[in-house]
């Protein structure tokens, strides 16, 4: 049986029937049980992927600025987001936003 994915792509389904079949050929052979869920507990990663979360975290917002204030930190390399958000936290010691 084929079946259609949302993007057009074909895949190759097996019918209940073949897929008892595969399952029985399977489970006859000794050397290749399946695992039990308790097994598949035990053997999935406990790993958080992507980066560790930061002892102090900072909030994602939209903000709007001069052209060639953005250009001169981004020319600064990676990292520019941060040096920014340092540039205004020193600005802050001496200025009210008010």
């Amino acid at each position: 049986m084929e079946v259609r994915s949302r993007i057009g792509r074909t895949f190759k389904v097996p019918t209940p029937a073949e897929d008892a079949a595969i399952t029985k050929a399977a489970l006859a052979d000794s050397d290749a049980q399946p695992f039990t869920d308790a097994e598949w507990a035990a053997v999935k990663p406990n790993i958080r992927r992507g980066r560790p979360l930061a002892l102090v975290t900072k909030e994602r917002i939209t903000i709007r600025l001069s052209r060639d204030v953005v250009e001169r930190f981004r020319s600064s390399g990676d990292g520019w987001q941060t040096k920014v958000d340092a540039a205004l936290r020193d600005w802050l010691k001496d200025h009210s936003p008010g």
